[in-house]
């Protein structure tokens, strides 16, 4: 189980899978220098890209899919704007946003 950072009572809380998930894209958006771009396709599942949502979709790549009561719960934890927080011991400064690619609505976190 990964663990965030020590509360101010010192105790180590769980770091919901959602989070979880969360960081792995933020770090391939790091090393990709691009916004991690989700989008929901089906009902079922939200698919993930990386690259700048401003261009043609065919440009970004993709990058997995992400449940939809996962991508919920990402949103429920963060929030719109300026995001600093810690993930499994590692801060995370990032910036949610929204917009349309092409015709489907997108969530946009960019890291800063």
């Amino acid at each position: 189980m990964t663990f965030a950072t020590t509360t101010m009572n010192g105790a180590r809380e769980p770091v919901p899978e959602s989070l979880q998930t969360l960081a792995e894209y933020l770090e391939l958006s790091l090393d990709k220098a691009a916004s991690v771009v989700m989008m929901r396709h089906t009902n079922a599942v939200c698919t993930v890209y990386l690259g700048d949502p401003s261009g043609p979709l065919e440009e970004m790549k993709r990058a997995g899919t992400i449940a939809i009561p996962l991508a919920n719960e990402m949103l429920e934890l963060t929030s719109s704007g300026l995001n600093q927080m810690p993930i499994g011991g590692q801060a995370y400064r990032f910036v949610r946003t929204f917009t349309q690619v092409e015709d489907t609505a997108a969530v946009i976190f960019s890291t800063t």
